[in-house]
């Protein structure tokens, strides 16, 4: 799959995903690019999934413009030490296409 992940997340956690397609936004020159804009990027390049740390954009954006999966990670704090414990929760949706459209809200069981 093509992932990507979003400008508030380690870049490290790409480390947890070698099995996939991921970028980040700063690989691709996407810095600074608005929410909106960002999501119809993934479309147009054919991404499958944007990871991000933005706990509000789930209620800033109207997802049934969009046909991409968000995987919201919700954690205490963004650094990769707390993220990658969500990443086993994560692979299974990953493992287990099709991915489901809009936001997804990935907590720490």
């Amino acid at each position: 799959m093509k992932l990507l992940l979003d400008e508030n997340l380690p870049k490290r956690l790409k480390l947890d995903f070698t099995e996939h397609e991921i970028y980040t936004v700063r690989d691709k020159g996407w810095n600074g690019i608005k929410n909106g804009q960002l999501l119809k990027l993934l479309i147009e390049n054919q991404f499958d999934a944007l990871f991000t740390f933005d706990k509000n954009l789930s209620y800033q954006q109207n997802f049934s413009k969009y046909s991409i999966t968000v995987f919201v990670l919700n954690a205490s704090i963004n650094s990769y030490s707390e993220l990658t414990k969500l990443t086993a929760q994560v692979h299974s949706y990953l493992d287990n296409p099709p991915l489901p459209i809009g936001p997804l809200v990935v907590t720490l069981k």
